[in-house]
């Protein structure tokens, strides 16, 4: 049993598609206006850990991520810079696919929509809505009345009875925007404009991944995530627009992840701690601990990055892939120990498990925490084999297609390498230090650096 909290009913409920084992997914993406900051990240890499976990537990999904590449700020910068707005936006975007391939986000069968490719869907969905009533023009821009649809603000659960009346926006910032009537589309006031059956202009915001995700997905579909910045009014919005154009449910699921908060403010450039990906790699941090670091707290929970999390999540990663290089290489012909056995089942039964309870991390790192403390303990005792041995490095493998902490070896290592380190290795255990320096020796000459580390030695080639 799967379960997800909705924010549409603030409960948590048992997952059930609408189709059979099939999950039409809609995710909120970047505006291509600058570098994503790690904000943004942590919600890509929580929509990146539900896409991978219903795929490990046997799901097809089907799933859209907009660009944003068309609004104020896109203008703005195109304007301030002399270009063009598809010179302009195509830089981020591509530094948004260089980035999100850092953190080892999915790309593969994931459709990416700019925002501009779909200006005939926008305008069809707008004339839907003025010809059924739930729109209006007024100078030259087109809004939508929220008057005609009572259920406004079910899902923000938010009461909007004190807010003036007819009061209209024609902006797309979040916090200049109106919890009443909304813009649709923007009437011409620059050359970023399109020439269309409702006129010259171009589109509000909330259109736009009504239009994508309708598109694409259908009139009514499984879940729609994002950040809980984007609860009101933007997803608001969607459902007003969406159900009121085709009178169907317009989202199943909705589920939002928290803010990101830096050293306990809110990120913030004139504070000195706003941070994009390249920021912390030019500091010479590990993308994959960033990724760490990102997904280890639950979705739902605000996380407080540091600069000193951020190490202590790259020190986990790499105990992470110490571990598995030494089940990897390690070769014990002891007997087999069937509590291995039984701890690997349940360690991915809780893997499963606490997934299915709304993406609970925290609990599933757990699981496999335990299992690495018990698989070293059984090797220092010498009661495992290498048939234990390869049951875990399975397991290992197998989560880590949701988690994605594991890296490629450095380098490849003959079958004489391999066995001068177990030697080595058997020396220190009995003690006979003069033929472990022997060896180590030997294994310089060679070109091979060691490292002894609680897990058991770790080594590279030198350059």
């Amino acid at each position: 049993m799967i379960t997800f909290f909705n924010t549409l009913t603030r409960k948590k409920e048992i997952f059930q598609p609408i189709e059979d084992k099939i999950v039409k997914i809609y995710t909120c993406g970047p505006t291509v206006y600058d570098f994503a900051h790690i904000g943004n990240f942590r919600a890509y890499i929580f929509e990146d850990i539900l896409h991978r976990f219903l795929e490990y537990e046997g799901f097809t999904v089907k799933r859209v991520m907009n660009i944003t590449d068309i609004d104020d700020k896109t203008i703005i910068g195109a304007l301030k810079e002399n270009i063009s707005l598809n010179q302009f936006t195509e830089k981020y975007i591509e530094a948004f696919f260089e980035d999100i391939k850092k953190l080892r986000i999915k790309t593969d069968n994931i459709i990416f929509s700019r925002a501009t490719e779909n200006i005939p869907e926008m305008v069809n969905l707008i004339k839907t809505l003025l010809e059924k009533g739930h729109a209006y023009k007024k100078e030259n821009s087109i809004y939508f009345r929220i008057s005609s649809f009572p259920e406004y603000g079910r899902l923000s659960h938010f009461d909007f009875s004190k807010i003036k009346t007819g009061t209209s926006v024609d902006a797309d910032e979040y916090e200049k925007e109106s919890a009443r009537d909304f813009v649709l589309w923007k009437g011409e006031k620059d050359d970023f404009s399109w020439d269309t059956e409702i006129g010259k202009g171009r589109p509000g915001w909330h259109i736009e991944c009504s239009a994508m995700g309708m598109k694409y997905l259908g009139e009514t579909f499984d879940m729609h995530t994002g950040g809980v910045d984007n609860i009101f009014p933007h997803h608001e919005n969607e459902i007003a627009q969406c159900e009121m154009a085709t009178g169907k449910p317009f989202v199943k699921y909705w589920l939002h992840c928290q803010h990101l908060m830096v050293n306990g403010e809110k990120m913030s450039k004139s504070k000195g701690n706003f941070y994009t990906l390249r920021d912390l790699l030019k500091k010479g941090y590990d993308p994959v601990a960033i990724r760490y670091l990102l997904m280890s707290t639950h979705y739902r929970d605000p996380l407080n990055f540091t600069e000193k999390s951020l190490q202590q999540a790259k020190n986990t990663v790499d105990r992470w892939n110490d571990f598995y290089r030494r089940i990897k290489f390690l070769n014990i012909d002891e007997r087999k120990n069937e509590q291995i056995s039984q701890q690997c089942i349940k360690t991915e039964n809780i893997f499963r498990e606490s997934l299915g309870d709304d993406l609970n991390i925290s609990m599933a790192l757990a699981g496999i925490f335990e299992l690495m403390h018990s698989t070293n303990n059984s090797i220092t005792e010498n009661n495992i084999n290498r048939e234990n041995l390869e049951e875990i490095s399975k397991i290992i493998e197998k989560v880590d297609y949701v988690l994605q902490v594991l890296k490629p070896f450095e380098d490849s290592i003959d079958a004489e390498i391999l066995t001068l380190i177990e030697k080595r290795e058997q020396a220190r255990k009995e003690k006979d230090f003069s033929q472990a320096d022997k060896i180590r020796s030997i294994l310089q000459e060679k070109g091979i650096i060691l490292e002894d580390t609680p897990l058991g030695p770790r080594w590279k080639q030198k350059k």
